[in-house]
């Protein structure tokens, strides 16, 4: 996990701090031995502060897919954390068909196990029941609340106009900004985004990191059945 990233010649770096301390020790150095000990005596508190970013970023990962993806053989004791989702597709799908019609962009964000409450605040809350006409009146161009994400959690809409973070991976030059918070937001939970194209009205949808483009109907309906483990209806 820190292989690329500068914190990789820090831990180098400690253990060959750790390695010299022990050297000294050996050797009857006291002065040396007093002095790096002193260091070592508080390094718990210091591997906590200079490893920050990655410890928070660990944290973060820890329980999503992607991360289950990349380490599951080592931990599978932690897909034990995944959990069906209660919620209707019927209505989102239909508003995706009636948006990409009429190329009306729109990006919704349907939550799992995490509830996305960081990004619910920068939002509008709504708190409403799932249902076509509001879909399509939230993304509708002069609505107020067009801009940013909606996200579902337990079947309702809590809230639009949410601010999401974008990925940095390579994109496909016909991928705009929804298509990268779409993608943003599934790297860092367990979420699944839907994207509506303002400029082609293709349909695609995010999951786990991974963007899947220009889907038909058929096939959204086939991804959110199985993504949010549910069971099997008619869209």
């Amino acid at each position: 996990m820190l292989k690329g990233t500068t914190a990789i010649n820090i831990f180098f770096g400690i253990v060959a701090l750790f390695l010299m301390w022990k050297l000294f020790s050996a050797l009857e150095m006291e002065l040396l031995t007093e002095i790096l000990g002193a260091f070592i005596s508080v390094g718990l508190v210091a591997l906590i502060i200079i490893f920050q970013p990655e410890i928070r970023q660990f944290l973060l990962a820890l329980g999503t897919p992607t991360f289950f993806n990349k380490y599951g053989k080592k931990f599978r004791f932690l897909k034990l954390l995944e959990t069906s989702v209660n919620f209707g597709i019927d209505p989102v799908i239909v508003a995706c068909k009636m948006m990409g019609e009429i190329k009306q962009g729109a990006l919704i964000v349907i939550t799992k196990q995490n509830e996305l409450k960081q990004f619910v605040d920068t939002g509008d809350t709504i708190d409403a029941a799932i249902s076509t006409s509001l879909i399509e009146n939230i993304f509708f161009k002069n609505s107020p609340m067009h801009d940013g994400a909606i996200i579902i959690t337990n079947n309702r809409i809590v809230a639009a106009k949410c601010i999401l973070p974008v990925s940095k991976q390579k994109l496909s030059n016909s991928a705009g900004l929804r298509h990268r918070a779409a993608m943003g937001i599934t790297e860092i939970s367990d979420c699944v985004a839907i994207v509506v194209s303002e400029e082609t009205g293709n349909i695609s949808y995010s999951s786990k990191g991974n963007m899947n483009y220009t889907i038909t109907l058929s096939e959204l309906h086939e991804a959110l059945t199985t993504e949010l483990n549910i069971s099997t209806e008619k869209a």
